[in-house]
């Protein structure tokens, strides 16, 4: 425990962040990764404080790529130099428009407490932020991300939000899914959230083919059971349309 995150190393080289303060749908997971040449930050938490700190930077370059653009996923992004998201989402981490990245929603305690303690002495929600972030290198679909000893490509996985996107290390059969998947309930119908794309996502993960799978909420997954959760989802809520 660093302060206000939890940063736990989950497989060599691997660490998890998470604010254990935060309660709801707005507690998720932050990834950092160890390589030769630099490290990546996946993903920023809330930033209801400086996030850098809780992190295991050495004296390498930090390439820090967002999943998309939703507050819990996005609080620190600020903090680094090299920040990378996917182009469909470039207006909304260039503004940080509340409504866009939910941070109303968060600092309005509109699900329910958002935060479980007081951050710091004198710390009022009312009064907290996020920080635009513009983007400088806009992601796509099939480009990579080299940090030595771990090459990454980008996979756009949108429908939780346009730009969504996830890394995949195809070496070691990791992917780091952001939002596009996770174990409980998949948010489909929030502003930004578009059906169609989901289905075509999920129909995608349902036969995609990796060892685990790290998700911006909740526990890690095998590569068969988040398989099986994007087949349950299809067959729940209907399959992609055809061209």
């Amino acid at each position: 425990m660093t302060g206000w995150y939890l940063t736990d190393e989950i497989a060599p080289g691997l660490h998890r962040i998470t604010e254990p303060g935060v309660s709801g749908m707005f507690r998720a997971n932050a990834y950092w990764v160890r390589g030769r040449d630099a490290d990546l930050q996946f993903d920023f938490c809330n930033g209801v404080l400086p996030l850098r700190p809780a992190l295991p930077i050495g004296d390498r370059p930090v390439i820090a790529v967002a999943s998309h653009a939703h507050v819990d996923h996005v609080g620190g992004f600020h903090e680094f130099d090299d920040r990378r998201g996917h182009a469909a989402e470039a207006g909304v981490f260039a503004t940080m428009d509340p409504a866009a990245t939910f941070a109303t929603e968060f600092r309005e305690n509109a699900f329910g407490p958002s935060l479980l303690a007081v951050p710091a002495p004198g710390f009022r929600l009312a009064d907290w932020r996020l920080v635009p972030a513009p983007l400088t290198r806009e992601l796509a679909e099939g480009d990579t991300i080299d940090i030595g000893g771990r090459v990454f490509t980008v996979l756009h996985l949108p429908g939780h939000s346009p730009g969504s996107i996830g890394l995949f290390d195809a070496a070691d059969g990791m992917l780091l899914a952001g939002d596009a998947i996770y174990e409980g309930e998949l948010l489909d119908t929030i502003a930004g959230a578009s059906l169609s794309d989901y289905l075509a996502t999920m129909a995608r993960l349902a036969t995609f083919d990796c060892r685990i799978a790290h998700c911006g909420h909740g526990p890690v997954l095998a590569g068969a059971r988040m398989r099986a959760i994007a087949a349950a989802y299809l067959a729940r809520r209907g399959s992609p349309a055809a061209p």
